[in-house]
């Protein structure tokens, strides 16, 4: 297998919906390769048949897991070669909300995906971007830099800012890239009632391909939207 002439791979977790969906939609128009992973068969399946199933590898699994997510990535990469980039987006917010009046398990499951996520897809990630001089990608937050009363999504948003720093300055050793998407407010299933006047998950993707295809000499360490405040004039 000639690995020189291939189309670059990404690896996108949480990619069945939302701002995941919305990247392989993007990535798919600047020519990568996708592997696709996420809980939901029948949405990843569909989203490979729009996109082409030349083109996408999914991977059905929990992203909480270390070995599910190893055994995805190892897939891909049997599958097309090589792995270019890996965009850790999956993540879940509380409905509960406040520490006081919390509720350990739903803080329990919400940092197993937002924290635990995160480390399992670089660690999964990182020996095929080390070959590749990668790139990976974090989906952090608005509320990951700035303070929100009693927040447990927000600390965990935090952490992630953090580890993408941390983890930038790792990779930079090796010529790999690393960039932290932080949005504002997104209109996705993550609130339970629409936002149409906030982001949009295309906005978001969007974000993510003006990193991934800055040029090589460029290292995006992070991308911070928010939306437009619209004033009204009347």
């Amino acid at each position: 297998m000639n690995v020189e002439n291939m189309e670059k791979v990404l690896f996108i977790t949480g990619a069945s919906s939302g701002i995941g969906r919305a990247t392989a939609i993007a990535a798919i128009d600047s020519g990568w390769k996708l592997g696709l992973m996420a809980r939901r068969e029948d949405a990843l399946t569909a989203l490979r048949d729009k996109l082409g199933t030349d083109n996408v590898e999914i991977c059905i699994g929990d992203a909480t897991q270390l070995a599910s997510q190893s055994s995805a990535v190892e897939q891909v990469v049997e599958r097309f070669g090589r792995l270019d980039a890996a965009f850790a987006n999956a993540g879940v917010g509380i409905n509960t909300p406040g520490t006081e009046k919390g509720d350990p398990e739903e803080w329990a499951r919400m940092l197993a995906i937002n924290i635990n996520g995160v480390l399992w897809t670089a660690k999964a990630t990182l020996p095929h971007l080390r070959k590749s001089q990668g790139h990976f990608l974090v989906t952090g937050s608005m509320a990951g830099r700035s303070y929100h009363k009693g927040s447990i999504y927000s600390s965990s948003k935090w952490f992630v800012r953090g580890f993408a720093l941390n983890l930038a300055a790792e990779m930079d050793e090796w010529g790999g890239r690393c960039t932290e998407i932080a949005p504002g407010m997104v209109n996705t299933a993550f609130f339970d009632t629409p936002k149409p006047d906030k982001l949009m998950p295309e906005d978001i993707a969007a974000s993510v391909m003006f990193a991934l295809n800055a040029p090589a000499r460029a290292n995006v360490r992070e991308v911070f939207v928010m939306p437009t405040e619209r004033k009204d004039d009347t």
